[in-house]
């Protein structure tokens, strides 16, 4: 189990990412458009590096929705590996099963 004070960061984090996500967007189309003048997209691009660190994107983990694990991870399934065999081990994923041969 990972530690719960990374789980909430990471949480905050994505509450974050998710509330500047429109401004973000809006100050970076202006800081890319060529058409408009170099001082105004300077501008722009000073606001951006305004908002809070936190609020970008890629400072997102993915995490284990079960234990945290930030390594291992399968988007498909938003889970890390060894919490996925361990249900299946369990047959508690539907129409997983443990291979042999």
């Amino acid at each position: 189990m990972a530690k719960k004070s990374a789980v909430e960061r990471n949480n905050r984090v994505r509450k974050l990412a998710k509330q500047y996500e429109a401004k973000r967007e809006r100050l970076k189309a202006v800081a890319r458009d060529t058409e408009r003048p170099v001082d105004e997209r300077f501008a722009a691009q000073l606001k951006l590096a305004e908002l809070p660190r936190n609020s970008s994107p890629t400072r997102i983990r993915n995490r284990c929705e079960v234990s945290g694990r930030p390594r291992g991870y399968y988007r498909k399934l938003k889970m890390s590996r060894i919490a996925l065999r361990q249900l299946a081990s369990h047959g508690l994923i539907p129409g997983m099963v443990k291979s042999s041969w």
